[in-house]
Order: structure tokens, then C-alpha cells, then sequence
């Protein structure tokens, strides 16, 4: 098990393939992504890193954080995160992780905080019908109804669907692909979307349902390690190689016609069969 990253959800394109098919993604921006402390057992009982990403004033932290942050002799981060680690994936301290931890064709988990809607209805919280738009409902026609019962029990019990906060919770989408990285830029490029709105800070986990490659470094994909691999570019604004799925091809018209032909024949002998077990 390896670390995972900090990124910022930079909003949503899309890429093209080679038969120009088009895949839309969103790009994810990896901002100074370092290990700030480590977790070990013997010390703290489980093996884990922390890595902070993107900048903070000093003069808006705390003296304890300014401290925390000295003591690694790194510059104050944004957001701070831990990752559970094997014991073989610990990472030193000032280690910057770059989008060359991930491959293209991988399938990561994302965790985030969804778009607050603030309070919303009925409706729009859990899809209600709504009241009818005709006879005897009067300005009310996206209200509620009865949420109770009769006099037993005479209450409405918890957990009840109503009207109330929607969205700003935790979420995770997992088995997410991504199809695109940028080593030089610190991009991810996934596909479809992730949750969160654009500028917030994402959790980018190897996928717990679906076996990370072989090409992807381990245990980190750590900046001077990453000077040395060789990896094949895409062009622009294309999906890599390694992202590509092949697609059953559509029928051609000589197998449409024979299909179409195969099923006429089937529906003139069905009215003789049916009279022949009459008879």
C-alpha cells in the first residue's frame, strides 16, 4: 500500500482519442505536494505520511503550526492529509510527490466535499413527485405533504425524508480512470467528474476494488525519482495510449441486411406453423 496525493479540482474538458472520439474529464492540479511528517509504530503505533499541498501565509497560522512546519523545514501548506502506508512506503521528509505518481489507464478513489445547494426542498433533496398542479392544491404544488400518521403513533419518526441541508458532505468515487498525467504542469486528467466544486481540495487514493499497474511507481512518485523514468507523451489535448479501450465495432451493412432478411423469413413462416398446429 502507497501514499496517496493532495490535489485541487481545477474544473472540467475534455480529450480526444485517435478516431476522435472525445473523453470528458477533470483536471486535477498537484500544488507543492510534500511529506511533512511520518508516522511509524514503534513511535506512534501505525505507519502512515503526512503531506501538505499548496501555500498558507505564515502570518495566518498559528505559532504550533508554524513550528510544525519548520521542524520539516518546508514552506506552510494549505491542506494537510495522512495515508496509511506499508512499512516499505514510507517517505523522507521534504519528499515532493509529482502527477508521475499515477499512469494513465489507472483507476484511483477520490474523496471530497460535495457542492453545498443549502436548504433545499423536497423536490430537489430526494425527488418527490411534488402535489398535483390541478383541483384543490392552492400555491403548493412543490410542498412536502403528510410526513405523519394518525393518532398511533402520532409523531413522524426520525430519519424521515424532508426538507432540510443539502450537500457539504464527505464523499469518495472510486474506480475513477485516469487517462492523461502532465509531470511538468502537475496535472491529473480523470475521467468524468469527482466531487467538490472547482478550487477545492481532493483525496487521490490507488483504487482499493482494482489492482494498481505494474508501471506505476512504488513507492512514490517522488520528483527526483521521477527525472528518471521514461514515459511516452501524448500529443495535446490527446488521450494516452495506455487509456484506450478497445470498442466492439457496429455491424456493417451487409450484416444488417442479412439480419433483417433472417428475421422476415421467420415472421412469414410463423402464420403457417400456427395453422398447421391448429389443424
Amino acid at each position: 500500500m502507497r501514499t496517496g496525493v493532495i490535489a485541487k479540482k481545477m474544473g472540467m474538458t475534455r480529450l480526444f482519442q485517435e478516431d476522435g472520439r472525445h473523453v470528458p474529464v477533470t483536471v486535477l492540479a498537484l500544488e507543492n505536494v510534500q511529506v511533512i511528517a511520518r508516522r511509524e509504530s514503534d513511535r506512534d503505533g501505525y505507519v502512515a505520511v503526512q503531506l501538505g499541498a499548496g501555500t498558507a501565509k505564515a502570518k495566518n497560522l498559528s505559532k504550533p503550526q508554524r513550528g510544525h512546519f519548520g521542524k520539516a523545514e518546508v514552506e506552510p501548506k494549505a491542506r494537510l492529509a495522512e495515508f496509511v502506508v506499508a512499512e516499505d512506503a514510507l517517505l523522507d521528509v521534504g519528499a515532493e510527490l509529482t502527477a508521475d505518481h499515477y499512469v494513465a489507464g489507472q483507476f484511483v478513489d477520490i474523496q471530497g466535499c460535495t457542492q453545498g445547494k443549502g436548504f433545499a426542498g423536497g423536490m430537489k433533496r430526494w425527488g418527490f413527485g411534488g402535489l398535483r398542479a390541478t383541483h384543490g392544491v392552492s400555491v403548493s404544488h412543490r410542498s412536502l405533504g403528510s410526513t405523519g400518521q394518525r393518532q398511533d403513533p402520532g409523531r413522524v419518526f426520525k430519519n424521515k425524508k424532508m426538507a432540510g441541508h443539502m450537500g457539504a458532505k464527505n464523499r469518495t468515487q472510486q474506480n475513477l480512470e485516469i487517462v492523461r498525467t502532465d509531470a511538468e504542469r502537475g496535472l491529473l486528467f480523470v475521467k468524468g467528474s469527482v466531487p467538490g466544486h472547482k478550487g477545492g481540495w481532493l483525496l487521490v487514493k490507488d483504487s482499493v476494488k482494482i489492482a494498481r499497474p505494474d508501471a506505476a511507481p512504488y513507492p512514490a512518485g517522488i520528483r527526483a525519482i521521477a527525472q528518471e523514468i521514461a514515459t511516452e507523451e501524448a500529443p495535446a489535448g490527446l488521450v494516452e495510449e495506455a487509456a484506450v479501450h478497445e470498442v466492439a465495432p457496429l455491424p456493417g451493412a451487409d450484416e444488417v441486411a442479412a439480419g433483417v432478411a433472417a428475421s422476415d423469413a421467420q415472421a412469414d413462416t410463423a402464420p403457417e406453423n400456427k395453422e398447421g398446429q391448429e389443424g
